[in-house]
């Protein structure tokens, strides 16, 4: 078994072989993950026939399910003490939760309904948050550097995009709008195999990272730390503006696409184009975050997008080239939405470490995770039925008013540049940087 890893090897990282294997799981886990809101509404409302507001409030269901599910995931992830390791017993455990919950939630019968949607889809969302609590909170503590950890994000958070396209290609290459094995279906059999595989590898080869706790907190008192953290307050605040703007055009793109801009046949080239550049946008976000400071690399990128996406609403049917350019702008600004932000909330967690004697990585990545899943699910939730009401029919023949239309295009992209917007003016000033980072982790390590 591997010994524990405390992040303070040269330059408090680790190696390039054990920095693959920690990320090879991230491939598969978001091709668990992203189809919950980017294809399962588009499938089980054109494909199966549901109700498009039903299958939004189901989904806003399923995250008030994760809101009792996080934060108990995270507490555990932090409490339990075998000796195969905390982070990496958990992570194991969910590896086949994950992958027969993928199979049935992707590959539903032909009759499937509202209720076979909700309970696959809260037990997908389950096993997703018992697999990525104790992930994340593993990366975060093998790594103690400050540029380090945004090394090991921005490696993750690139195979994270390359499941994302793996999630993309499969559906719409196969088939997407048959019932039975569909393109669906054959991306539930793809991650089910492949969590198993590349999640065992990380288990075994990945090191099981140093507890640095000296002492344990009660959970009253862990709660009322947590929110006196207003570095983290500030950060969950920004994240969950960032999340849920994200999260509006990441469930209506296919509506998009197919309805307003009358190319159904592009949808699938146009998200892979837009993910192929946010891997692309990854090593951008390094490079300019040690340049300029993860936050402030962090809003100069949310600026910009909110510049490139305003112009969606006045692009017209057909107008293939100028959104092409707008998915891949953007695309290689989601490389800065996902490298930074995880990385900064490991400083995050060093403040909390530093006063309360307690590293609770995986209390902290829940929340973390819940807020990943509410602004998602709000999206969903929300934009759904608000689209119900202003008259727009998903159905794939549909014949939409002009007014819908025009609805979907403000909704799809002008709530989510106003998101954007609360999110920077939050961050702009964020007061943990690389100096005062370097001063947390000597109050750590001078605590051990």
């Amino acid at each position: 078994m591997n010994r524990p890893h405390d992040g303070n090897g040269p330059g408090g990282r680790i190696s390039r072989p054990v920095l693959f294997a920690y990320a090879l799981p991230a491939a598969p886990l978001a091709a668990l993950g992203l189809p919950l809101y980017a294809l399962v509404p588009t499938y089980y409302t054109e494909t199966l026939g549901l109700p498009i507001a039903a299958v939004g409030w189901v989904l806003l269901v399923i995250r008030l399910f994760d809101a009792l599910t996080d934060p108990l995931t995270g507490y555990v992830a932090d409490r339990i003490q075998p000796s195969f390791g905390r982070r990496r017993l958990l992570f194991l455990l969910s590896l086949p939760v994950a992958s027969l919950s993928a199979l049935m939630l992707y590959w539903p019968p032909a009759d499937a309904g509202l209720g076979w949607l909700a309970v696959w889809g809260m037990a997908i969302s389950l096993a997703f948050t018992l697999a990525t609590v104790p992930y994340a909170a593993w990366g975060a503590e093998l790594v103690s550097d400050y540029h380090g950890r945004t090394a090991l994000t921005a490696v993750r958070e690139a195979l994270t995009l390359v499941g994302t396209l793996i999630a993309i290609v499969l559906p719409f290459a196969i088939g997407f709008e048959e019932k039975g094995f569909s393109g669906l279906a054959a991306l539930g059999v793809t991650v089910a195999v492949l969590l198993l595989v590349f999640g065992s590898m990380a288990v075994f080869i990945v090191p099981e990272p140093r507890d640095a706790t000296v002492k344990r907190l009660a959970l009253g008192e862990a709660l009322a730390l947590l929110g006196q953290n207003r570095p983290f307050l500030r950060l969950i605040a920004a994240f969950f503006l960032n999340g849920f703007a994200n999260g509006i055009p990441a469930t209506l793109f296919l509506y998009f696409v197919s309805a307003r801009l009358e190319l159904p046949e592009m949808r699938g080239p146009l998200l892979f184009l837009y993910f192929l550049c946010g891997i692309a946008g990854v090593p951008l976000a390094t490079l300019v975050a040690r340049r300029l400071g993860k936050h402030r690399a962090w809003c100069f990128a949310m600026l910009l997008a909110c510049l490139i996406f305003a112009v969606a609403p006045f692009l017209p049917a057909g107008a293939l080239v100028p959104f092409a350019l707008v998915c891949a702008a953007t695309g290689l600004l989601l490389g800065f939405d996902l490298a930074l932000p995880p990385s900064i909330q490991a400083d995050v967690i060093d403040a909390d470490t530093a006063s309360s004697g307690d590293q609770r990585s995986g209390f902290y990545f829940a929340a973390w995770g819940l807020a990943t899943k509410l602004s998602l699910a709000v999206g969903a939730g929300l934009v759904l039925p608000l689209l119900a009401f202003v008259g727009f029919d998903p159905a794939p023949q549909a014949v939409n008013a002009a007014g819908s239309l025009l609805a979907l295009a403000v909704i799809y992209a002008w709530i989510p540049v106003a998101l954007k917007l609360a999110a920077v003016a939050l961050m702009w000033n964020f007061p943990i940087d690389e100096t005062m980072q370097a001063q947390l982790r000597t109050r750590i390590q001078s605590s051990d």
